[in-house]
């Protein structure tokens, strides 16, 4: 960004790349001025103009260059993901990267349809970006603990924690083996190593991509883990999940009978009132403790700003 760009531009340079990055749905990007922006750059400060008085490959080069400017080393996954973005015509599966305030990004493989293979898995959730966002601003209950998520999907706030809070080790989990390999395959995108691999880096988190289905889940199985943080985001989509995640709370608090018990957030987004009273209504017959987590202030993700998000804090 040359030095004469006013605040206005540098706003929108940066909502835009983080819209263009993450792969958003067009009409999400500030294309005029007044059009549901959470800023006023002026008249002529709309993306609208802004792409009519320089080519519309400009915007793409400052974004790269300015990665180039943060990185040792190109990007090479950026640009492959960009690549595929703008030659890809009608694919099952593309990539999207979500940039983090240390200059690094979380970039992932997922699906383009919300439903696939039988899942919906293969995508990244609203609820799972509030989650990271959360996490990136109170690092503290993160790090140097062990962490299990619940649910991860496509593995966003998992590997946006791993990267931005320093977890002793974090275990990745799901049910279908479809979002496992894709978990898998995200995960070595991001540079980190599985714990099975030899890994150089020891400030890298242990980490564990690991089938787990909450129906099934044993106590044995669960004491395995040994986590000190338990999180689950955007699993509240039925009343049956409900149910299956409340039960494996249960069966994770009688895990630690001599030990304190985990800390427990889950976020979501509140789409039918109804489906969360269930949610608060099966954790009181479990006896589960909950409190409502106060909205965080930090907005890093370029998810819908009407969405309703929440967090409850469960004690075990």
């Amino acid at each position: 960004m040359a030095p004469e760009e006013n605040p206005g531009t540098e706003l929108l340079l940066q909502s835009f790349e983080r819209r263009f990055l993450a792969a958003r749905a067009l009409r999400s990007f500030p294309w005029q001025v007044g059009g549901g922006a959470c800023w006023s750059p002026g008249a002529d400060g709309s993306l609208e103009a802004k792409l009519r008085d320089s080519s519309d490959s400009e915007l793409l080069q400052d974004i790269l260059q300015k990665h180039e400017a943060v990185h040792t080393e190109p990007l090479d996954e950026l640009y492959e993901a960009l690549a595929e973005t703008l030659t890809a015509k009608e694919s099952t599966q593309g990539h999207r990267s979500y940039l983090l305030p240390s200059g690094d990004s979380v970039t992932l493989s997922e699906s383009t349809a919300i439903i696939s293979h039988g899942t919906t898995g293969l995508v990244t959730w609203d609820a799972a970006l509030y989650l990271a966002e959360w996490a990136i601003e109170n690092p503290a209950a993160f790090t140097h603990r062990t962490v299990l998520e619940l649910g991860s999907g496509a593995g966003l706030t998992g590997l946006a924690i791993c990267k931005m809070c320093r977890p002793r080790a974090y275990i990745f989990s799901d049910c279908h083996s479809r979002v496992l390999e894709q978990l898998r395959g995200n995960v070595l995108l991001n540079g980190l190593s599985l714990e099975a691999e030899i890994t150089a880096n020891l400030d890298s988190p242990r980490v564990t991509v690991a089938q787990l289905d909450w129906d099934v889940a044993t106590v044995h199985q669960l004491s395995a883990f040994q986590p000190d943080v338990v999180i689950a985001a955007d699993v509240l989509y039925c009343p049956e999940a409900i149910v299956s995640l409340v039960g494996v709370l249960r069966r994770l608090a009688a895990c630690r009978e001599h030990q304190r018990a985990p800390e427990v957030y889950v976020a979501f987004t509140v789409r039918n009132p109804e489906t969360c009273q269930l949610f608060t209504t099966e954790l009181g017959r479990a006896r589960i403790r909950w409190e409502v987590e106060p909205r965080h202030d930090q907005k890093l993700f370029p998810y819908e700003e009407h969405l309703e998000m929440a967090m409850l804090n469960l004690t075990l």
